[in-house]
């Protein structure tokens, strides 16, 4: 009968405790500023829904029957498989399948019979995603959007209790909210905690919420380490000898071109600020003024490589070194429409160090060491090629 239907409705989690550890790096780091890709990801976790009992005893007492004891079954693996686009490091938008599971109840009743119930829920979700770095790995997100699902139900009595309609099923749009937390393990892989709650019809005109708390992987297309390419500077000319006879008279090769650096070295700490990509006014002067000395000269190529001193750990270094050589190199190509064909832009850690080793001694992070190690943190311009 109709008051048999028991509707199957939310459940709140009242409190989320998710411990996350991580370190924060010793060396001149700065935050990964995403820029926009392609993503895809699954996740899987607990879901859960509040049974109303309350609700359950109405609908046995309309029909001459009382409740003697309720299980619930209120519990159950959810998962979902998503895709999306990231515009910046804030915004994202996230399309997917989720499969929420099935819940359900046994009630014992008074004259003796039963009533069961279940409900599986599964469908289509739309959200947009805002996020918030907490550092260079770890960010703080919140979604909210709509979610498309097919509720199924299935009830059965026995006794007084009688179904009508044991099996009606509904699918409807509702909203869909959550937050949770990422962490960048590498460039292009990062893992997800986070809770979520869906709004949901029962399919007998009842709304409810269920909850999943889940852990998931995200894949990042388009990432890739660009490679390293040396190029060999041009041997030069060779003298031209013209034999006269009978003696030789030595000819000189033209005088070559008006100069051009072939390789300029800009201190980090003046193009920088500590823990930052972003070129400084000053720094920006010293790149204007390696530009004006390239005007009407052809030249091949143009090799931007970023260096780190030796202090921290290597990942870190290159995420650092890559990142700042990335910005001079699109600052060339914007300031002084260099191609972006003829400029590659490098990190390589702190693997080709100025100092010596004996001239600064020791590997713990102190002020002195820093300052030893100045000349290391370096932005090298390396031009081939110069006609």
């Amino acid at each position: 009968m109709k008051n048999c239907r028991t509707r199957l409705s939310a459940m709140v989690i009242a409190t989320l405790i998710a411990p996350c550890a991580f370190a924060q790096s010793t060396a001149d780091s700065d935050p990964l500023q995403n820029s926009a890709a392609w993503y895809f990801g699954a996740d899987i976790g607990r879901s859960k829904a509040k049974i109303d009992d309350a609700a359950i005893s109405n609908g046995l007492s309309a029909d001459g029957a009382s409740s003697s004891s309720i299980y619930n079954r209120d519990l159950d693996t959810g998962f979902k498989v998503f895709g999306g686009y990231q515009f910046n490091q804030y915004v994202a938008i996230e399309g997917g399948y989720f499969d929420l599971g099935k819940f359900g109840y046994n009630a014992t009743t008074v004259p003796a019979g039963t009533l069961n119930g279940n409900i599986s829920l599964r469908g289509l979700n739309l959200d947009v995603l805002g996020f918030l770095p907490i550092t260079d790995k770890l960010s703080a997100f919140g979604r909210v959007g709509a979610n498309y699902s097919e509720a199924k139900d299935n009830f059965s009595g026995t006794g007084l209790i009688g179904v009508t309609d044991p099996t009606p099923s509904k699918k409807d749009v509702n909203v869909k909210f959550g937050l949770g937390l990422q962490y960048r393990i590498t460039q292009a892989l990062a893992t997800r905690l986070e809770i979520e709650r869906y709004r949901v019809d029962d399919a007998i005109g009842n709304k409810g919420d269920v909850d999943q708390l889940s852990v998931g992987l995200v894949y990042r297309f388009g990432e890739k380490t660009q490679m390293h390419a040396v190029a060999a500077e041009a041997p030069p000319p060779p003298p031209v000898v013209v034999e006269k006879a009978p003696e030789v008279v030595y000819v000189p090769p033209p005088p070559p071109p008006p100069p051009v650096p072939v390789k300029v070295s800009f201190s980090a700490d003046s193009l920088f600020d500590f823990n930052k990509s972003d070129i400084k006014p000053a720094g920006k002067q010293a790149i204007d003024d390696f530009s004006a000395n390239l005007r009407n000269t052809s030249f091949d190529h143009i090799t931007v490589t970023g260096h780190t001193d030796r202090i921290g750990s290597h990942a870190d270094n290159m995420i650092l070194s890559t990142r700042r050589a990335e910005t001079v190199k699109a600052y060339l190509i914007a300031s002084a429409g260099i191609p972006n064909e003829k400029i590659d832009a490098i990190g390589v850690d702190g693997n080709d160090p100025i100092t010596k080793p004996e001239d600064c001694r020791g590997t713990k992070k102190t002020k002195a060491l820093i300052a030893c190690l100045q000349p290391d943190r370096r932005v090298d311009l390396e031009v081939t090629g110069t006609r």
